[in-house]
């Protein structure tokens, strides 16, 4: 059926009603679902108990905006996190060298995506609420419904997706949300086309509070049901200008929460009481000028605060082998691993216990590397120190959680870390991609950020 034809079907039986039952009362409740969550039936929302059940659907989806559950910093502690993990990607392999030896330039990390298509965020969406593709592409989406009521009766349904995918592009201080309306279903008496919709955003907290962050981009937009079904689609950026003031001192770190709201405006002559959309759903952008990240003498870049994940293979293949094997063994049977610990649990695996970049001290990286090469020479003599052997610590020397974080933590036990000697040259590798890895997700030094660790 072509659009103009739809829009006829939908709005021809309003011309009857309105001729035969002019002193109807036609109201139009709204609700908000999950994006692919199936639509509400006739018989779902008939009667009382069905308007109770609206009513109270608007308050548990509409009005509990949630930031991603992998979200890090300040936003963290500033609004609900979703329950559940976000869909991800599967995480591409580091690439093997081409030649005998371990160097930076025969092993890379790929650049992390930047982009995201629309099929592509719905595709991965799935059950989930968020689809994080890298700290530079996110997206979200919520369904909107609609019933229609005549006198108390349900007459009609619509319902349409909203979509917003976040992007930033390489060692930019842009953060783009382009909005894309898409799966608009009407049936019955209704009048839908006519719809008004509202689309706006906010950033309702920054930190630190003063923080100037500029909006470009076309809204608060309205438009009708029957222009945005063409397929319109509307963006809006948002930057936060290098050189203003910041967090940690000359890494000049803002945060924000950008947080999209959609307002339905019921038709002429259709009352819309109580509800009539809300606040659905939060992205937290934050922006940096860290001198010893990539483009800071350009002004910095921007990152979504969103827990990155390294990946180590352990493929017969992969260059960091070793490494990838030792840290599967400390996150498996930590028990197993030295120093003895029975009650030994590493950080790195969970979105509540991630690592944490450090860089600043390098005294405690020293320490670290020091508490971990004395452990490799007291557990494993006579076979090491050997040719060709180098001591492997996980948590990693250049984090916080290193081996000697019980010196700064006295709740931490003096052995809860790893250390094994492995191939020299894998040991290697794994350090050149943590490094590569540091760069590319522009993680910062301390607790306001972290990153997560995931073996293949």
């Amino acid at each position: 059926m072509t659009i103009g034809a739809l829009l006829f079907s939908l709005c021809a039986p309003m011309s009857v009603a309105n001729a035969d039952e002019a002193a109807d009362t036609l109201t139009m409740e709204s609700y908000v679902q999950p994006l692919n969550a199936d639509p509400l039936t006739a018989a779902d929302v008939a009667g009382a108990n069905g308007i109770a059940r609206l009513r109270a659907m608007q308050t548990d989806e509409a009005l509990s905006a949630v930031l991603p559950h992998e979200v890090i910093g300040e936003a963290r502690s500033a609004a609900p996190r979703a329950t559940e993990t976000s869909a991800q990607p599967p995480m591409p392999a580091p690439a093997a060298p081409e030649a005998d030896g371990v160097n930076a330039a025969a092993i890379s990390l790929p650049e992390p995506p930047h982009t995201m298509t629309l099929s592509e965020c719905v595709g991965q969406l799935g059950t989930k609420q968020f689809y994080v593709k890298s700290r530079y592409a996110v997206c979200s989406g919520r369904q909107f419904g609609q019933i229609w009521y005549s006198n108390g009766r349900v007459v009609g349904k619509s319902h349409f997706n909203v979509v917003v995918i976040g992007t930033i592009p390489k060692n930019s201080r842009d953060m783009t949300a382009t909005y894309h309306y898409t799966d608009f279903t009407a049936t019955g008496t209704n009048a839908a086309p006519a719809m008004g919709i509202t689309t706006s955003a906010s950033i309702p907290k920054s930190w630190p509070s003063t923080a100037g962050i500029l909006k470009g981009g076309t809204l608060p937009s309205t438009k009708k049901w029957a222009e945005l079904v063409s397929g319109l689609t509307i963006k809006h950026t948002i930057t936060a200008l290098s050189g203003q003031p910041g967090t940690l001192g000359s890494t000049r770190m803002i945060s924000a929460i950008y947080q999209p709201n959609i307002k339905l405006i019921a038709p002429p002559g259709w009352g819309a009481e109580p509800f009539t959309g809300g606040d659905i759903f939060m992205f937290p952008p934050r922006w940096d000028e860290a001198g010893y990240l990539p483009s800071h003498t350009a002004g910095g870049a921007a990152v979504f605060s969103i827990l990155p994940t390294l990946t180590y293979s352990t493929a017969a293949s992969a260059p960091e082998r070793e490494v990838a094997l030792h840290i599967k063994k400390a996150f498996t049977t930590p028990h197993l691993t030295m120093p003895p610990l029975a009650t030994k649990r590493l950080a790195g695996q969970h979105t509540d216990e991630p690592l944490t970049r450090l860089y600043h001290d390098s005294e405690r990286r020293n320490k670290n590397r020091s508490r971990a090469l004395w452990n490799c020479v007291k557990h494993f003599r006579p076979n090491y120190p050997q040719n060709g052997k180098e001591c492997d610590e996980f948590p990693f020397a250049a984090t916080y959680q290193g081996a000697a974080a019980s010196e700064h933590d006295p709740l931490q036990d003096a052995r809860n870390f790893s250390v094994l000697p492995i191939d020299a040259e894998s040991n290697g590798a794994g350090g050149i991609l943590l490094g590569q890895f540091y760069d590319l997700n522009r993680l910062i030094d301390g607790p306001d950020d972290g990153f997560l660790v995931k073996i293949t």
